[in-house]
Order: structure tokens, then sequence, then C-alpha cells
């Protein structure tokens, strides 16, 4: 779903496109909660079992075509050269990051993400979402209970120590937060109606890498 857009005056300090211009209009594509679960293992269960990066791979098979269609450029959070995807969601719906890095949003909550950007070399008037701007969620929160849900103790107020989270995984205890989504994340009391279905959470905790022993 269109998740806000980002405008460029002049195309000043929009993304290239190609032939050497610059984006003057940015759509942010994004999913909130398991919707799009379902849809990426229908279309998981027809490929090989090795195929590299299914979801990157699955996200532009399906946004690939809706971008040529409407003659736009398509950027991935994937690929380099590296868009500043957190930057333009913050300028697109108005949200502020919360104490595990992830953006907030109000309806949503810490269930949400952004799969693509579509570059146009037009401007247009802006994309409005089911919410609007948001507000900053976690400043509204009196009780904050991600900062003690965390059994590495690796959400605080002064950011997300990556470091100690990724050790604690990586420990015999951890196996809970691997098998059953990261705790903190899930202590967050806005958008749990949109909680990710246990198969996703797994798939994504897999996927990160670990230190080793």
């Amino acid at each position: 779903m269109p998740r806000g857009s980002v405008h460029f005056p002049q195309g000043e300090g929009g993304p290239r496109l190609p032939g050497g211009k610059t984006a003057r209009t940015v759509v942010l594509v994004g999913h909130a909660g398991g919707a799009m679960w379902w849809a990426f293992c229908d279309w998981r269960a027809k490929m090989p079992a090795d195929l590299a990066d299914p979801l990157d791979t699955w996200s532009k098979a399906v946004i690939g075509p809706i971008a040529a269609a409407f003659g736009a450029f398509p950027y991935y959070p994937s690929d380099p050269p590296y868009q500043p995807f957190q930057r333009w969601a913050i300028t697109a719906e108005g949200l502020a990051a919360s104490p595990l890095g992830i953006l907030a949003h109000p309806r949503y909550g810490l269930w949400h993400g952004y799969r693509a950007a579509l570059g146009f070399a037009e401007v247009f008037t802006e994309v409005e979402t089911e919410e609007g701007k948001g507000t900053p969620v976690c400043e509204s929160c009196r009780e904050k209970p991600c900062l003690t849900a965390c059994p590495a103790g690796a959400v605080t107020v002064a950011g997300f120590d990556v470091t100690a989270c990724r050790r604690h995984l990586a420990t015999e205890e951890g196996r809970t937060c691997l098998e059953e989504g990261c705790l903190a994340r899930a202590a967050c009391p806005v958008g749990r109606d949109y909680t990710y279905p246990a198969d996703q959470i797994r798939f994504h905790m897999a996927e990160l890498s670990l230190p080793a022993g």
C-alpha cells in the first residue's frame, strides 16, 4: 500500500533516475500487519527451495511491474546505492523512531515496514495515507514497557544496543527471542492487532546474522 510521499523542489536532494535526472517525487510502498505474509508464502511455495533472498525477490516481482505501469523507477532497501528510506518515511508520514529504532506508527505500532519506493520525474500532489501525518507515539507512552521487556537490557532511552542484542540471541537463553520474536517489540501496546504471524516473526529472526559461538 502507499505509505506517503516525499517531494524534492527542482529535483534537489532527490535520488537519481535512469538517464541522469533526479526524482522530484518519491512514493513509499510498504505493508502493515501480516496480510503481505500470506501473499508471499503462496508465491514462495512455487519457487525453488534454495532461492536466495526470497522476500526481496518477491518484493521486486510484485512492485517492479507496478512501477513500470506508472512510469516510475523503483528503489529497494536491499539494493545499492542504498537510499535513506527511514528519513523518507519520517518526512512522508511524520513518524519518529522508537527506542528499538523502528519507526512507531500511531495505528500499526512497530508492525509495519517499507518494501520499496517509486521515483517520479514529475511533481504531483501529496499521496495520502490511511492515517495522514503521524504523532510521536513513544513520547505519549507513559509506561514504556519496551524498556523493561528486553532480557538483554539492549533497549534503553539512549537507544538500541545492537551488540548486546546479538550476543544474547546467540545464547541458549536467547532462543525464546529467536523463536517467538523480540520481546521488547511485542511489549509495545500500540498496533497489537497488526502483530505479525508467528511464521513471519520466525522468518525475520532467522535472517539475523549472529556472532559465532
